[in-house]
């Protein structure tokens, strides 16, 4: 595709983006959200994050830098993503995702009302997470970059990320709900924090192409990292949520597996143009 469809690409992707991320931090205000729903939705998109980062990312990588030995390359810069999302999660603890304050049944819960946190717990939560959405924007404004003629990449990047971001602004506004901010700082807020990811990935999309010889390098490098990212919060952070769950086993991992189905299935509504992995 050419920049202007790529452009108007982005724009759509950003606007769908910074709507769902709205409407996540908006949830505690209007909605009492159950403890197995809020596992369930963590669940299904860890699988779709998983998938994305395996079979899109890390692949399409590969193929984008210019070594001789781009294989290693790439798994070099995954191996990065990963250990840098890994020291982000140790040193900020974002992602708590739960905030159901509606008693299913099936956990003890302290009180049927939110949990008193540290007043400046947001702050690091916001932190973690606003360089977290920094990473995504990153990795959406270099995908679309590396497009040749289909969308594929980009879509299956942009589901992890409209997926996963309302999760992401939940927590900031659960977080500052039960610190007791007021409403209104809640929402602006959660306005700033939609707005991030949309802001990293313009600056990214133009600032690749500005990269001239390196700009093949730069993008297969960026998507391998984005691999590595995504794949230690799949499997670090949102999976291990689940898993100390012990009930409703069965449905978390259905859950799991139909996000994985999800993400796959793109490839074959959309296949990919000039890079072929696997058959």
């Amino acid at each position: 595709m050419d920049q202007a469809d790529s452009l108007l690409l982005l724009t759509e992707y950003s606007v769908a983006i910074i709507a769902v991320s709205l409407f996540g931090g908006w949830l505690p205000s209007v909605f009492r959200l159950t403890h197995t729903r809020t596992q369930m939705v963590t669940s299904f998109v860890a699988g779709v994050i998983l998938c994305v980062a395996l079979y899109y990312l890390l692949p399409h990588g590969m193929t984008e830098i210019p070594d001789e030995h781009p294989a290693e390359t790439a798994v070099w810069w995954m191996l990065v993503g990963t250990v840098l999302m890994v020291v982000l999660l140790r040193v900020f603890s974002f992602h708590q995702h739960d905030f159901s304050h509606v008693d299913d049944g099936t956990h003890d819960h302290d009180a049927h009302g939110y949990v008193a946190v540290n007043p400046m717990s947001w702050a690091g939560l916001t932190a973690g997470l606003g360089l977290h959405t920094v990473t995504e924007g990153v990795t959406l404004g270099t995908s679309i970059r590396a497009e040749a003629g289909v969308m594929s990449l980009s879509l299956g990047v942009f589901l992890a990320i409209v997926l996963h971001k309302p999760l992401d602004a939940l927590s900031i506004t659960g977080t500052m709900r039960a610190a007791g901010f007021s409403e209104h700082r809640r929402v602006m807020v959660n306005v700033l924090f939609s707005l991030i990811c949309p802001a990293a990935a313009f600056l990214t999309f133009w600032g690749v192409g500005l990269l001239g010889q390196w700009e093949e390098y730069v993008v297969g490098a960026a998507l391998a990292f984005a691999a590595g990212a995504l794949l230690c919060i799949a499997l670090s952070d949102l999976l291990p949520e689940v898993h100390f769950h012990s009930h409703d086993r069965a449905k978390l991992t259905l859950a799991f597996f139909a996000g994985i189905a999800l993400a796959y299935l793109l490839r074959s509504i959309a296949p990919f143009s000039g890079h072929e992995f696997g058959g």
